[in-house]
């Protein structure tokens, strides 16, 4: 079983907030559409739903155009941000609304209901009230919810952003297991890097309405289409160099990238593709923020320019400090045109 889009645009009067896009899910894939907000993604989520119109193109499940089927027949699950409970009915109520909408047997809510509990995490919970849940187990329960008529393609669209950062990174790494357990073909909408790479075997990212890259989260990370995307996903300082035998030379020093061309290539470099080291390029500190798992840097070069690095969490730096910065891989993007 497989979602296919093609072509698929959605127009807002004169307005295209979605351009052409092309995307396919296979079975058991988790494919999570990313950008900024106002780059479409949500739109285009919406039109595979079926709560968008589509200006043009189509969306097929196995082959079947959806044009003609209603958003409730089309065997979807969605999970939204704020998960859009009933509070006045409790959790077991909740999760059993979507196997009556499915019509499944009312016998068999009850055993349902405390399996998909299980499968969230909140076993126990069925006669607890809404309005007495954290954040976190709203979320599960809606997602619980979605689950419960065994939707062949579920979709969530900002599901964690409601949350406060860490409990948003434990709900997403549960989330990532939850699915790949259970085999789930999901597509996912979010503007948070983390949270896509987490959950995602695929990613599209979206920027004006049109799909500029997709591909295997890896592959995009480490090779972002064009500058646009590079910068999207944290690249902050490009560089020139040239590559012999996967070692590539630039004037912020050397780095070893094994897949690269012998020949000039172009560099994309993360805050901690630069970091604080014993040898490297010389720059003065000018600014300093601390972070939860580093220091991020802005240092001065002797060109006058300016580059984006970090430093260990213990490092005691303030600007003015002379540093010296080396190149580490795990922070450098390849740009396409010189990748293998």
């Amino acid at each position: 079983m497989s979602l296919s889009v093609r072509d698929l645009t959605v127009h807002y009067g004169s307005f295209a907030a979605v351009k052409d896009a092309r995307l396919d899910i296979a079975d058991g894939e988790v494919l999570a559409l990313l950008g900024p907000s106002g780059s479409g993604k949500s739109t285009l989520l919406r039109a595979i739903t079926g709560l968008e119109p589509l200006t043009s193109g189509a969306v097929r499940w196995d082959g079947e155009d959806l044009a003609g089927v209603p958003v409730h027949r089309r065997g979807f699950g969605l999970v939204f941000q704020d998960g859009q409970l009933f509070p006045h009915q409790d959790v077991a109520s909740n999760i059993a609304f979507g196997l009556r909408m499915h019509d499944v047997p009312r016998g068999e809510h009850a055993e349902r209901v405390r399996d998909l509990l299980d499968l969230v995490g909140l076993e126990g919970y069925e006669r607890r009230r809404v309005t007495e849940l954290s954040g976190g187990q709203a979320q599960r329960v809606a997602l619980a919810r979605a689950l419960a008529p065994e939707p062949r393609l579920l979709l969530l669209d900002e599901p964690l952003s409601g949350l406060d950062a860490g409990l948003r990174e434990q709900l997403a790494i549960d989330l990532a297991a939850l699915l790949r357990r259970g085999k789930i073909t999901a597509l996912l909408v979010t503007h948070d890097q983390e949270e896509a790479f987490t959950l995602a075997d695929r990613v599209a990212v979206l920027d004006g309405g049109e799909i500029r890259q997709e591909g295997a989260v890896r592959r995009v990370w480490r090779q972002p289409v064009d500058e646009g995307v590079a910068r999207f996903l944290g690249v902050t300082t490009f560089v020139d160099g040239e590559a012999t035998g996967g070692v590539v030379r630039t004037a912020l020093g050397e780095v070893a990238l094994p897949d690269v061309k012998d020949g000039a290539v172009r560099l994309g470099l993360r805050p901690h593709g630069l970091r604080v080291s014993r040898g490297g390029v010389e720059g003065a500190v000018t600014a300093v923020v601390h972070r939860r798992e580093h220091v991020r840097l802005v240092v001065a070069l002797g060109d006058e320019s300016t580059v984006d690095a970090v430093a260990p969490v213990t490092a005691d730096l303030r600007p003015g400090d002379t540093v010296r910065l080396a190149l580490d891989p795990d922070g450098v993007a390849q740009l396409p045109q010189f990748v293998l």
